[in-house]
């Protein structure tokens, strides 16, 4: 377009507004790109493709079954490996459970009645606890109170899976998959509470996809649920650190909001990496894993080469930018003395 605009006004001067105009459209395609096209297209293709290529000889080589997803959360482009796969969840459903009890605080916040609440208060009961439950097992009966804020931090920092239970009682499962089922995801599911394997057996396992989940994440990033206040305090306590496969091998300092899981021959981890200007939002889901110490050194590569790949995209090319703009500048100069 910009072409035959000067072809048209070679053989006449033009008045500078005219200048002005395509200057404008030039700009407009230093700081854009020509229409949908992401910025910095011609030079990010190749980081994209060389990610698209490290991520597919990973998944092709693990010695069991693999699905991911990797979301660019600012363009929206994505990277898939059997991504539409359901999978077993184990304890990344957590996620969705965190989500619905800030759900119910904020509608409880507006006046709707029979909501938990962040403040609401949980008398310890020993009779309800289950395995893996670090922090609930070592409290003192008829003594300690915590909040379903308490509990949801315990649910994060160490997947504790007595605290997940009591707030899939007080939240409901009904609700959670309700709530999931709003946001248009509707292969994840809160099918039973933590440790029960008898109801797994049964076929009542949580599940989800990888390509799922990185939507769920998107809608906490994009505050597609919570207000901006309550958005900000769950991505702060997803963020806390923990022992989980996606950071494992990320710089120090670099925050991740994210929950894993595993089961026997199951792995999986789905988080929101922050990188600076270039936030992503990954999840990697096994199972059927021979060697499960494997399935988390490929969760944890998988999540170095896509910030790699990130941090890269996210730095701003400024010798570039400043040659185009001087080459602006004088197709400018030479306009206006024709």
């Amino acid at each position: 377009m910009i072409k035959s605009f000067l072809s048209r006004t070679k053989n006449r001067r033009p008045d500078t507004k005219s200048a002005t105009f395509i200057v404008t459209l030039l700009l407009v395609g230093v700081v854009f790109g020509e229409p949908g096209t992401p910025a910095s297209d011609t030079r990010e293709n190749p980081l994209w493709k060389q990610l698209d290529n490290r991520v597919g000889e990973i998944v092709g080589r693990f010695d069991g079954v693999m699905g991911l997803a990797i979301v660019d959360l600012i363009d929206g482009r994505t990277i898939l490996r059997n991504a539409d796969r359901e999978f077993p969840t184990a304890s990344s459903i957590k996620i969705a459970i965190l989500l619905e009890l800030y759900h119910q605080d904020q509608e409880a916040r507006a006046g709707a009645q029979a909501k938990a609440k962040l403040d609401d208060v949980y008398d310890f009961d020993p009779k309800e606890l289950v395995e893996f439950s670090q922090i609930m097992s070592g409290l003192t009966p008829g003594v300690t109170r915590v909040t379903n804020r308490d509990l949801a931090q315990f649910m994060v920092a160490v997947s504790d899976n007595t605290a997940a239970n009591i707030l899939i009682d007080r939240v409901g499962k009904d609700n959670v998959n309700a709530m999931l089922r709003g946001l248009g995801l509707t292969k994840t599911m809160l099918r039973r509470k933590m440790m029960d394997f008898a109801a797994a057996r049964r076929g009542e396992e949580n599940v989800s996809t990888p390509q799922e989940m990185t939507r769920l994440l998107e809608a906490i990033y994009k505050s597609k649920l919570l207000n901006k206040e309550l958005n900000q305090q769950l991505i702060k306590q997803l963020s806390t650190l923990k022992e989980s496969y996606i950071p494992h091998d990320l710089p120090a300092g670099v925050p991740v909001a994210n929950k894993p899981g595993n089961l026997q021959n199951v792995r999986t981890d789905s988080g929101i990496i922050f990188v600076r200007d270039r936030p992503f939002a990954m999840s990697v889901m096994t199972s059927n894993a021979r060697d499960e110490r494997a399935a988390e050194r490929a969760i944890s590569e998988i999540a170095l080469e896509a910030y790699r790949c990130f941090e890269t995209r996210s730095k701003v090319p400024i010798s570039d930018l400043r040659n185009r703009i001087d080459s602006i500048t004088f197709v400018f100069k030479q306009t206006i003395k024709r």
